[in-house]
């Protein structure tokens, strides 16, 4: 037998074993993946995996809504950029109505624990005030400051620390425990 039918019956025998492999994980992901959205290239497109999140869901506050916004250090002032996530917020909540929320308000280690604690409630507050301005109705909500006992990111640089400056909107189906 030459060396170049030797290659060739290799390279046959290769081709086989991927044709069938194709097959088996083919079935297999059909079996548990359900069929992607066609995908257009446009920008709305669904997220791979994302595709039936269903409207007025958490899922659907999360991925389309947006559920943080973020302070300067030392301040419980609402930018622009939270105010305007703060107002899908609340075109969403006023939308979906079941929904009861919880404002959770961060801070960095710029301070004493105490400050900090003060000044991450007094974000949560502004956020809830804010969406009460919008229509959403205070009775769903409640607001909780926790310092920087929960610190997204433990870090010395500036750029970094803002990540823990902020107000989370947490949907809830019924009022925390006391």
């Amino acid at each position: 037998m030459s060396a170049t039918t030797g290659y060739m019956r290799q390279l046959v025998a290769v081709a086989m074993l991927l044709a069938l492999t194709a097959c088996t994980t083919t079935k297999i992901a059909a079996l548990e993946e359900p069929a992607a959205a066609p995908m257009t290239g446009q920008t709305n497109d669904p997220a791979p995996g994302f595709e039936n999140v269903a409207m007025g869901s958490e899922e659907d506050f999360i991925l389309n809504v947006g559920r943080r916004i973020y302070f300067r250090q030392d301040s419980a002032t609402l930018d622009s950029v939270a105010m305007a996530t703060l107002d899908n917020q609340a075109a969403w909540l006023n939308r979906n109505p079941s929904w009861l929320l919880k404002l959770q308000g961060f801070a960095d280690d710029s301070g004493s624990a105490s400050s900090m604690e003060t000044l991450s409630q007094k974000r949560a507050d502004a956020a809830m005030a804010y969406l009460v301005s919008k229509g959403v109705d205070a009775r769903r909500m409640w607001a909780k400051g926790y310092g920087n006992d929960r610190e997204v990111r433990d870090c010395t640089e500036r750029s970094c620390k803002v990540q823990n400056r902020r107000v989370v909107t947490n949907l809830r189906t019924q009022p925390d425990a006391a």
